[in-house]
């Protein structure tokens, strides 16, 4: 089994902070990408940040130069630093990782956590 725990979630008025904070563990061999992934209501899932094992980070326009993401590789922690927040930022924001994982052979895969609350609202 694999396992993502998400935090750092809650509410927070428009312009403000907010760092999430994503730990996997479990039954992993390595990880290469970890991302987070937003949902509203009456959405699809939608990326928000990826980071690759080589240490690229990709951004959805909409948060560029607000969100920043960054990993602790030998923590398997993966963090989402939000500023200047805005109400259409709220959303459930999820964690996601994908690598190789073993439960007696190895497989390719990818799991996601399950998900924390992010409401800006004044």
């Amino acid at each position: 089994q694999v396992q993502l725990l998400e935090s750092g979630g809650g509410l927070v008025q428009p312009g403000g902070s907010l760092r999430l904070s994503c730990v996997a563990s479990g039954y992993i061999f390595s990880i290469s990408t970890m991302g987070w992934y937003r949902q509203a209501p009456g959405k699809e899932r939608e990326m928000v940040a990826v980071h690759t094992a080589r240490g690229s980070a990709n951004y959805a326009d909409s948060v560029k130069c607000r969100f920043t993401i960054s990993r602790d590789t030998a923590k398997n922690t993966v963090y989402l630093q939000m500023n200047s927040l805005k109400p259409e930022d709220t959303a459930v924001y999820y964690c996601n990782a994908e690598g190789t994982f073993h439960t007696g052979t190895y497989y390719y895969g990818d799991y996601w956590g399950q998900g924390t609350q992010v409401t800006v609202s004044s």
